[in-house]
């Protein structure tokens, strides 16, 4: 069983498969040598990346990213304005401190490599550390695979199917929303009172409460940000930033009874932007889809009359527990099931989070997270240069939008529907496995190769 907070996990732009599961690895890797008396030992780390890592890596900032795990940095709390200066001085120098301490001669050049015609057996997102003496023996090797949100697992625990055993008794244990919903049906409780009992068996109620408030804080804090930014995204498409824009815009205008929709647009590419120039964001449940869920829980913030900070803790609890099903029961990962497993993901979280706390049953947000997979369905991931750029902002926007019209349509009906949430699940786990593998984060299909790049 994961946490809500396996879901929700502060971090670092642009990617979470790309760049905060790497950055992870690198560190968890270098944490190994410590365990096991090699690091002072270490006098050469060489990296391989391989599939979508390779092939997208250097513009999700992959790179960047395993150099600095490998200096002990975490996604949680390294600055990002400290991310490329520190990176330049590592190429200059040609000198990399192994967890922050021990100091290596190092090449980029030779000793990042993007293999981008090879895969490790289990996963798109995989990647190679390998450990080696003063004379050239190798002294440990570890392949690790980024698979989607952050999370990153083994070799070892690739090959045993599950990362980790949750050994918490939990009162609300699931495997699939049905599971969820008999749990309602027994217990007579709404959804985020199951998930907060299951959150509780694992910490107090008020850290639980603390720290899905502190996760609202940073979202906050990411729309101010990329509200107040101007300039151009980095990378070689030099796209605006459009945010600060659109909110002048909306600051000056009337009474637009489409105004709201103008709203949601803005706070989800508020967001798309300031994760897109390695801001610090919320993977929710990945960078990718960063923008969403802030989007369409600061619409029921800013506009549902009696919104307070318990309904953003049972938003937050619901949605996590609904991201739970399509981490277990599919992906998350664009590069192993396209976009439809992050932005469709998040569009049918928010959607669910924002049926509970408009006072929705247990079957009516159910059916509202199904509703917005649903119609992400097939939703393919093909960056254009490999940026978190285009089409994923717009993406996000668009993704706000229908989840607030799949709640609502939701809420109109009873709960009772045709095709249930696993059933979608389902589909969308089989209908990225149907995918070819360029239009899943390789930048070798779709908007990818048929936009020119000026």
């Amino acid at each position: 069983m994961l946490s809500v907070f396996d879901l929700f996990k502060i971090g670092i732009g642009p990617s979470s498969s790309h760049t905060v599961g790497p950055m992870r690895a690198a560190r968890r890797f270098v944490q190994g040598l410590q365990a096991h008396g090699l690091l002072t030992a270490t006098a050469r780390v060489t990296i391989e990346l391989f599939g979508s890592l390779a092939a997208t890596g250097q513009g999700h900032g992959t790179d960047k990213a395993v150099l600095l795990g490998l200096e002990g940095a975490e996604p949680e709390s390294v600055p990002p304005a400290t991310i490329t200066p520190r990176c330049a001085q590592i190429q200059a120098e040609q000198r990399l401190l192994l967890a922050g301490s021990q100091a290596i001669a190092f090449s980029p050049r030779r000793d990042l490599l993007f293999q981008r015609r090879q895969n490790l057996p289990h996963h798109p997102n995989g990647m190679r550390f390998t450990a080696s003496a003063a004379n050239g023996d190798a002294l440990a090797v570890e392949q690790y695979y980024s698979v989607g949100g952050g999370f990153v697992v083994s070799e070892a625990e690739a090959q045993q199917g599950s990362p980790s055993v949750d050994a918490v008794e939990l009162p609300y244990r699931f495997e699939s929303a049905a599971d969820l919903l008999a749990h309602a049906d027994r217990s007579g409780l709404p959804l985020a009172a199951l998930a907060l009992a299951n959150e509780i068996a694992r910490a107090p109620e008020q850290i639980v409460r603390q720290r899905l408030l502190e996760i609202w804080r940073v979202m906050r804090a990411c729309i101010a940000c990329g509200i107040a930014a101007e300039g151009e995204l980095p990378g070689s498409l030099h796209i605006p930033r459009r945010a600060a824009q659109l909110a002048a815009t909306l600051a000056r205008a009337g009474n637009d009874p489409l105004s709201t929709l103008d709203r949601v647009n803005l706070w989800a590419m508020a967001v798309g932007e300031e994760n897109a120039s390695g801001g610090r964001v919320v993977t929710a449940p990945t960078n990718g889809a960063a923008g969403i869920i802030p989007a369409v829980l600061n619409y029921y913030a800013e506009t549902i009359a009696g919104a307070d900070d318990d309904g953003i803790v049972r938003f937050l609890l619901v949605a996590g527990s609904i991201g739970m099903l399509y981490v277990r029961n599919a992906s998350v990962s664009g590069a192993e099931v396209g976009c439809q497993g992050e932005v469709g993901a998040a569009c049918s979280m928010a959607a669910g989070g924002l049926a509970e706390v408009l006072g929705g049953s247990p079957r009516q947000v159910e059916n509202a997270a199904e509703i917005a997979m649903e119609h992400n369905l097939g939703l393919t991931c093909d960056p254009i240069a490999g940026l978190v750029q285009v089409p994923c902002i717009e993406r996000n926007a668009m993704a706000a939008v229908k989840a607030i019209n799949a709640a609502r349509m939701a809420l109109a009906g009873d709960g009772r529907h045709f095709v249930s949430l696993d059933k979608v699940i389902r589909v969308m786990r089989d209908t990225g496995a149907d995918m070819k593998s360029k239009y899943k984060e390789t930048a070798r299909g779709g908007l990818a190769v048929n936009v020119i790049e000026c």
